[in-house]
This record gives structure tokens, sequence and C-alpha cells, in this order.
């Protein structure tokens, strides 16, 4: 590998690229289009984006494209040439200003949910001059938003950077009450661990559920899974440690700050975890994350798996959204400090996020609401569906002692004895960490653990900056009217902890008892997305959403719609695959195994030999092979009848309980006959054949 600090960020045109390369004058514009939003003037966008083709040229790039994330939950990009006509039969290398700010991709070929008519084709792409562009396979990759001919958006990062504006506005007017006047700017950091399997590329194309479903949808458990729980940081496999090192090469070139990597619980899991960044730049950076992985692990005879749940029975994949507010003067807001029962800011800032969090539980579980999800939230790797906040003994006590207006007598850091004299001591911590929190406080920032590993954090960040500007507008509306400032401000911290503490709980969340001790608190426990989904366009949601101006009221209900046709689509897709595999594979494999045996029982009754045990399982197999095709009709008519429901919802609702649970039902038969039928009619590679088949 080569020297990391020489190569990381050699393909993005980041800040010391344009210190370098552009004239004093346009660098600072630039700068402070980049640090006040303030306009881009065209002749400033023109010289920047001559510097940034002669750069991107130098480095071997041909084309440049507006790198946008759609509402598909991927990126998109289209690629135009530098190359313009010279009038000699030659061409020269070109690249104006309103072609680095603006693009025009047809808007009617990606989901709108209704804010676009098929017709109405035009939409535009604006670069986001808060994040760098950079260079990738040839191509200069400029980050954009992506909007409507209207003004609508259509992507992703548009609402999140409208929520980032909407809270570092709120979070500034908290801070002014403090006397805080040197900071100008509040953001939102996140730092996504990404989790994710490798499998055999060979045994993936043997599997068209992968393929067409990125998940398994039959497959016996194997007789050896996660169970002896020796994954786990266990030593990195030649092969998955050659992937991981080309990775992390790429994504330093590309100033991505990848800092850990180490295998997961279950087989074939692995992890790869960032440094904060700026919550857009975050997500774009994981956006490449997920892009580089799927590419490099081609390359090495490897298939990328970023659904959920792809094999049943072991852990599935998340992705921690670790969150946290900062100022620009490098002040962290939810930083206790040594004595945070005296910081009166933090417990302010801390209590407006407890206060958001229970006040729009059902936002954040529709944040990371899908169908993949369903399989994964609620077992024993993930956080269960019921949202709420993990604290720790020591913040829990300061809460309680504020709402009973007690003194609370801090807790002394005690030295860690581990009864070896040779190992130094350390200082304990005052809480332990609570991996079953959906939302866990854990030291800094708080770590989000619902979302699914292939999920855009883009969805999940907008909710949490809007849900807890929200609640710093109320906090602010009250308190500059405060004719008694601390007074008022004791009295609204202590409010709002008694008001809200329902949604913290420091205990095991997979406990049946938490079930029932969350319903009698008042909590919400949205089991699946067709159940959360609804939420999303609550009343106070949608006043929440326009009030700050992160979306529209069209814009919400067009995700509302995107939402319910993809979690459609993504059943519906399974289903058929699952059909075509009981038709092509299954049944095939099952009768041709009958027949052997067939052949073989009338043998041994021809030479007088009992037939057993051969009988046995010939009658077990028939009795499961004439259950299966029963079920496999009533699949197929399930299916058919989605054509009967018009409304959008009550499809929905439909998929969930009637198709998904018709699958459910065939694949249970279909995994029993997996453990009967003969390998060599089972053509479909096994658990265990995909999850050790990596070494």
């Amino acid at each position: 590998m080569k020297n990391v600090p020489e190569i990381f960020g050699s393909q993005v045109f980041n800040d010391a690229v344009m210190k370098e390369r552009l004239p004093k004058d346009v660098y600072k514009a630039l700068k402070k289009t980049i640090a006040e939003g303030t306009h881009l003037e065209l002749d400033v966008a023109n010289v920047v984006a001559n510097a940034m083709k002669d750069w991107a040229v130098e480095k071997g790039a041909t084309h440049f494209t507006h790198w946008f994330q759609p509402m598909t939950g991927v990126t998109a990009e289209k690629h135009d040439s530098f190359i313009s006509p010279e009038g000699n039969g030659k061409v020269i290398m070109e690249f104006s200003g309103k072609e680095l700010v603006k693009g025009e991709p047809d808007a009617s070929s990606f989901p709108s949910g209704g804010l676009r008519a098929t017709f109405e084709a035009r939409g535009y792409t604006v670069w986001d001059t808060t994040s760098y562009a950079f260079i990738k396979d040839g191509t200069l990759c400029i980050p954009t938003a992506f909007c409507s001919y209207s003004g609508e958006a259509l992507d992703k990062k548009t609402p999140l950077l409208r929520s980032m504006e909407a809270l570092d506005k709120q979070a500034i007017r908290i801070l002014r009450l403090f006397g805080n006047t040197t900071a100008k700017r509040v953001i939102t950091t996140v730092g996504p661990e990404q989790e994710y399997f490798l499998i055999d590329k060979e045994l993936y194309l043997k599997r068209p559920d992968l393929v067409n479903c990125g998940r398994t949808l039959f497959g016996a458990r194997p007789p050896k899974g996660q169970e002896l729980e020796d994954h786990y940081f266990g030593s990195i496999k030649p092969r998955v440690s050659a992937f991981m090192k080309e990775l992390e090469e790429e994504l330093w070139k590309l100033g991505i700050l990848a800092k850990t990597k180490h295998n997961e619980v279950a087989p074939a899991q692995h992890e790869l975890a960032p440094i904060f960044s700026i919550s857009n730049i975050a997500t774009d950076h994981n956006q490449l994350v997920m892009e580089l992985m799927k590419s490099i692990a081609n390359k090495h005879g490897l298939v990328c798996l970023l659904h959920e749940k792809p094999f049943a029975g072991v852990n599935g994949s998340g992705k921690h959204n670790n969150w946290s507010i900062s100022t620009d003067t490098g002040v962290n807001l939810l930083e206790p400090g040594d004595t945070p029962y005296e910081n009166a800011q933090f417990l302010l800032f801390l209590t407006a996020v407890i206060k958001a969090v229970d006040d729009y539980q059902d936002l954040l579980r529709v944040s990371v609401a899908s169908a993949g999800n369903d399989h994964r939230l609620g077992a024993n790797e993930a956080p269960p569906a019921i949202v709420s906040i993990f604290l720790g003994d020591e913040l829990t006590e300061i809460l309680e002692a504020i709402e009973n207006d007690s003194v609370y007598v801090g807790k002394e850091k005690n030295q860690m004895e581990i009864g070896v004299t040779v190992l130094p001591h350390f200082s304990k911590d005052t809480t332990d960490r609570n991996r079953t929190s959906p939302f866990a406080f854990t030291g800094n920032k708080f770590e989000f653990r619902m979302l699914g590993s292939n999920f855009s954090i883009a969805g999940p960040n907008i909710v949490l900056n809007s849900i807890v500007a929200k609640v710093l507008s109320d906090f602010a509306d009250r308190l500059e009217n405060s004719s008694n400032f601390k007074e008022d401000l004791n009295a609204l911290i202590k409010e709002s902890i008694k008001n809200h503490k329902r949604i913290i709980f420091n205990g095991n969340n997979y406990s049946d008892e938490w079930v029932k001790e969350a319903e009698r608190r008042g909590l919400l426990n949205l089991k699946n997305t067709a159940d959360a989904i609804p939420t999303f366009i609550a009343p106070k949601n949608v006043e929440m959403f326009t009030q700050l101006k992160v979306f529209t009221e069209a814009e919400m209900h067009s995700r509302y719609e995107i939402m319910l046709e993809s979690y459609q689509k993504t059943i519906h897709i399974e289903a058929l695959t699952m059909i075509d595999l009981v038709k092509k594979e299954i049944l095939p494999a099952s009768l041709g195994y009958q027949n052997e045996l067939v052949s073989l029982v009338n043998g041994k009754k021809a030479c007088g030999i009992e037939s057993e045990p051969e009988g046995t399982i010939l009658r077990k197999l028939s009795s499961l092979t004439a259950s299966l095709y029963t079920k496999l009709e009533e699949l197929e008519t399930t299916v058919l009848n989605v054509k009967t429901i018009s409304d959008s919802l009550e499809l929905t609702k439909y998929y969930r309980n009637s198709v998904f649970m018709a699958m459910t039902e065939l694949r249970l038969i279909v995994d029993e006959l997996e453990t009967l039928v003969a390998k060599k009619y089972w053509t479909l590679p096994t658990y265990a054949e995909l999850l050790y088949s990596v070494n």
C-alpha cells in the first residue's frame, strides 16, 4: 500500500487543491459560499470549473457527471465528456461554470410519488458546494441536489441540507441565550458504522433469490451458524483481508475517513466504521462506501450483500448512525463535561433530544422502515421496533435529581481492577453500554441503531435534525421571552424531563416485559413497515416538517407514496422469484429424488427385501411435495389478487398480511425438503456453503 497521508484525498478537489489552483479572490468567494451559503456568481463558477477540469484531466478524467441521490436509495449519474469541437476536426477540453453549477437529467424516469406526471420530464441537478467534487472511474463527479422543474425536491440530499439549516438556525438561537456570540454555525455530524456480508460470487450466481432480491428466500439452517461466537473480532481471512485492504485504499483516495474494520458476529459478516463527518458529507461518503464495497468485492470474486437479513437464523446487518451536534468553533453540544449536573447548556440540548424522540418516535420508526428491515428489527442482533432512549445510570440519576429537586451526588470514576498486577490500571466508565437500545447515548453522541445496512443515512438524519430543530425552536420561543432566564431554564428542563421520561429505558429491550412496559407507558409499537408508513403524513408531522421548511406537504405525500410502492414492489419481486424457484428448482429436485427412491423401493420389493428406511423417506417427501404444490398454488392466487386492490395503503397491507404470509408458509416446506433431498438433486447452494465459502 502507498503512503496513506500521500494518497488520502488524492482524488478529491478539496480545500487544499482549491487553495493551490484558484486565484485568491475566487478562492475566498467560493469559501464564503461554502461557509455562509451565499449565492455563487457565474464568473466565479467559470473560474472554478476551468480549474476543476484541468485538475481532473491531469488525473486522467475524460468525463464529468452530476452525481445525485434520487429517491431510489442509490446514486445516479449521467456522464458527459469534456470534449468540444474546435472546427478543424480537432477537439478541446472545456467545462463551463454553467455546466458545473447546473445539469438537466430526465426527471420523469425517477420515483416522484406523483409530484411529476410522466410527460413532465425536465429536472435540475444543482451543485452542492459544501461537498467536494471527486474522481471515480475516470469521471469527475460533482455532488448535486436534484429537483423538478417547479422546484420540488426529488432527492435525499435537498431535504437533508434543509434540515441541517433548520437545526443550525434554532441551535444558534439557544446558544445566543447562553451568551455565546462566537459560534456562527451549528452542524450535525454523523459516523455510520456499515455492516455487510461477503460470499463467493460463483455460489451467489447459483442463487436466483440472492441475485433478484438480495436475500435468500429459502434455506435450512446450517449445522454450524454463529453459536460458537468465534467469528466476531476473529482473525480476518486472507481473501477478505485483500478485499478490505483495496477498499480502504480506494476510500482514502476519495477522502473518506475509513477507520475500523473487523469480523462481525455472523459467519461471512464484517463491518467498516468511519470517523465522524458533517451529515451531508457523511451521507455522500456512505453512498460511495456501499458502491465501492460492491465493485471491489466483484474484483476479488466475491459479492457484497447489503440486505438487512440475507440469511434467516443468523444475524442481519445494520448501520449504526452515530449522531451529534457541534459548533463551528469545535464545541460538541452533547458533551456532558466533567460535571454534567452543573452543565445547563448540555442539559438543555439533552432534554431537547429526549423530548424530540418522544414526540416523534413514529417518524424515527418510519425513517428505518422497509420490507428488508422488517426481517431484522426485533431479532437478536437488532433493536426492537419500539423506540426508546438509553442514557445510562449517571445521566438518568442526574435527570431524576433535577425532576425531584434533590441533590445529585456525583460518582467518582473508579480504577478498573482486573486482578493482574502487570496490567495497567484505567478509569472505569460511569455507565455500561446497551446494545439492545434503539437510540443510545454513548458519551457525547447518540447512536441510532435501527437503520438497515443498505439504507441511505439521509432519511434518518433528516428526521433527527428536524425533530431536534423543532424542539429547540419551541425552547427558544419560550426562553427568549423570559424575564428570569436561569429560573425559567431550570423550570423548562425539569418540565421536559417529567413529561418525556417515559421514552428513557436502560434495561433489556429484547425482553417480553419491556414490550408490556412500553405499552403501559404509551409508547408506539409499529411492528412492520405497513403499520409505520402512514404515520409519516400524520398532521403533527406534516406541520413540523412544513413549518421548518424541510419538506412541502406535496413532497411529504410523494415520499409516502414512494415508500408504499417500494414495499409493494419488493414483496412482489420476492413472491415471483419464490414461485419461479419452486417450479424450476425445488419441485424438480424433490420429484427427482422421489423417482430414485421409487426405483430403489420397487427393486427391493422385487427381490423380497424390506424397503425401509427408503419407504419412510419417500412417504415423507411425497407428503411434503403435495403440501408444497398446494402452498405454491395459494401463493400464485394471492399474488394475482393484488390486481383487484386500487388503494395504495390497502395494497401494502395486503402484501404484508396475505402475500408475505403465503411466502412464509411456502418457505417452511421448502426448508424442510432441503434437509431430506439428496445433494445431487438439490442444486441451490446451501447456507453452509454460502456462509463458509470465502477463505
